[in-house]
């Protein structure tokens, strides 16, 4: 069992919404080295963006020789930078791929070469298993779309890491663990996430858009559940070696129940407006999580209306400070 006290802990992506937030909860037993690009600052909003405890390194994880100097000495290793959101993927297929693969690669290797990492964790997605993926374990085959369609490069380029993160486990003895999250929001997200969109236009009351017909089926995961999770992965041993399903298969509904739902718990006369879809969807994504119960004991609690609630509100507060959203949510006259 590691203790997360007095370690020194290097966050890939520590400015970013998950990152950040798992710096809250070790900031005060911990130094942290946050290592960003700063392209999404979620950090700077935090109380403990000034902490004595904390240094802000800026830099890109595809600076290898930047990225192995800065990570000297540490115990954990968490990486969490990537290329996310369908905007992005869609747009930059290309940088997607680069930064997703070849910046794992570098995490990987900077943590090897440290010698000093009692636990390396990294993020893949619950979209390795392609379009339909209904109570997935953690040994259900995955699959991909069509090769060339722009949505499926940011799943491919996540499976390339997880496998190369467990070769660095088999033939370097790494201690890794991989995470697949499903469905992450929760206060502090800056980026395109779903729910973060639609509350802020839900707090607007302006239209909010769906793109394809809204069936698509999806388990929403607090961000609080998330960082239990990490906390869990990062301390007990079983962790070592393993792939786990990060979610809430409880918190499940369709894109147009969630953009019903928001409008209901925020008392908002937003439109729900239908349009084309972007580009090849997910119809389904619900994990089975009984892997983490049995080797971390994580089980989800926050509900899908209190997480919502508790979003809103952060979201309301921090409105000003949020950047613009992509183009394709925007209300064009």
């Amino acid at each position: 069992m590691i203790e997360l006290k007095g370690k020194k802990i290097f966050i890939t992506g520590g400015a970013g919404f998950i990152g950040s937030t798992l710096i809250g909860k070790l900031i005060n037993d911990n130094e942290i080295v946050a290592y960003d690009n700063l392209d999404r600052n979620t950090l700077k909003s935090q109380s403990f963006a000034n902490h004595e405890n904390l240094r802000l390194v800026q830099g890109n994880v595809l600076d290898q020789a930047h990225l192995i100097e800065a990570a000297k000495g540490s115990e954990i290793f968490i990486h969490a930078a990537a290329i996310a959101g369908i905007d992005n993927t869609v747009k930059s297929p290309v940088r997607t791929m680069t930064v997703n693969m070849t910046g794992t690669s570098n995490a990987l290797e900077a943590a090897h070469q440290a010698g000093t990492v009692e636990r390396f964790l990294e993020f893949s997605t619950s979209e390795v298993f392609g379009s339909r993926a209904y109570r997935v374990d953690e040994v259900d085959s995955t699959t991909t779309g069509a090769v060339g369609e722009a949505r499926w490069t940011y799943a491919v380029s996540k499976l390339a890491g997880e496998h190369l993160t467990h070769a660095y486990h088999r033939e370097h003895g790494l201690p890794t663990v991989t995470f697949r999250p499903f469905n992450v929001y929760g206060p502090g997200q800056i980026g395109e996430g779903a729910i973060s969109i639609m509350i802020r236009k839900a707090l607007k009351n302006e239209d909010i858009y769906i793109f394809g017909d809204g069936a698509q089926i999806r388990a929403w995961c607090y961000v609080d559940d998330m960082v239990d999770a990490l906390m869990k992965a990062l301390s007990m041993p079983k962790a070592v070696g393993e792939s786990f399903n990060i979610g809430n298969a409880r918190a499940v509904t369709t894109i147009f129940g969630l953009a019903e739902t928001i409008c209901r718990v925020l008392n908002s006369k937003s439109k729900i407006v239908f349009k084309d879809a972007l580009s090849a969807d997910i119809e389904l994504r619900i994990p089975k999580t009984d892997k983490a119960k049995e080797l971390i004991d994580f089980e989800a609690k926050v509900d899908l209306e209190e997480g919502l609630l508790n979003t809103a509100e952060w979201i309301a507060k921090n409105m000003d400070d949020l950047p613009e959203m992509p183009d394709m949510f925007l209300n064009k006259k």
